[in-house]
């Protein structure tokens, strides 16, 4: 799964910085080409492909295809904590000029389809959203979805940086954590993401061949 190599997404950040500076700011390039394999354990979601075969899509044993569509019929989230991983997805990447937010590109369902890939992140995951509601209710007598948006970055700027955070609210960092980098690697993993990045893929150049001080470093000449 992709983590931040130690850097974390800070709330406040997010709100001020641009997608792509942000992305910058926890090694992007230390990820390589096979971020989606890695996130997904090579099981990549649905949407992430342009024109899947209905059957056995490319890259997919058949095997692995009858295990993807069986994944997809299973349901993991409830209607409550689909909204709420709804909610928390466009906190941590918003609308931002033409760029969609995370549940514009679909990570909420990127994010219910990992749930059923990796079944260890359930109970993690279950859990964070219980606390959420928790928390809410605490501080405002409503659950987390119900709450302001003010309110609701109370809870979330309490939980979003791990080095600061109070010991009481241990389980609900890890779940902030846990949550961040899934809705990060789904949002960077679509089309729109990559766009986003100015990734454009492999592309061919022109070699001008061994450069001039490196052939002068050597004694040598171009002609040779």
């Amino acid at each position: 799964m992709f983590v931040a190599t130690n850097k974390r997404f800070h709330i406040s950040k997010i709100r001020k910085m641009k997608r792509r500076d942000l992305i910058k700011n926890i090694a992007l390039s230390s990820l390589g080409i096979g971020l989606a394999e890695k996130a997904t354990g090579n099981t990549p979601p649905q949407y992430l492909a342009e024109k899947p075969d209905p059957k056995v899509p490319n890259g997919r044993t058949k095997a692995e295809a009858i295990r993807d569509e069986k994944l997809k019929k299973d349901v993991f989230f409830t209607p409550h904590e689909l909204k709420t991983v709804t909610v928390l997805s466009d906190i941590i990447i918003p609308n931002e000029g033409n760029v969609g937010s995370a549940s514009q590109v679909g990570v909420p369902a990127f994010i219910e389809f990992m749930m059923k890939d990796q079944p260890k992140q359930q109970t993690p995951m279950r859990g964070g959203l219980m606390w959420l509601d928790n928390q809410a209710r605490k501080r405002f007598e409503k659950k987390f979805i119900q709450c302001s948006k003010a309110q609701q970055l109370e809870i979330v700027d309490d939980i979003a940086y791990p080095d600061t955070a109070k010991l009481e609210h241990k389980q609900g960092v890890a779940f902030f954590n846990l949550i961040r980098n899934l809705v990060v690697t789904g949002f960077y993993t679509t089309e729109v993401g990559f766009k986003d990045l100015g990734y454009v893929g492999n592309r061919p150049n022109n070699w001008d061949g061994v450069p001039n001080e490196v052939l002068l470093q050597y004694g040598l000449t171009g002609d040779e």
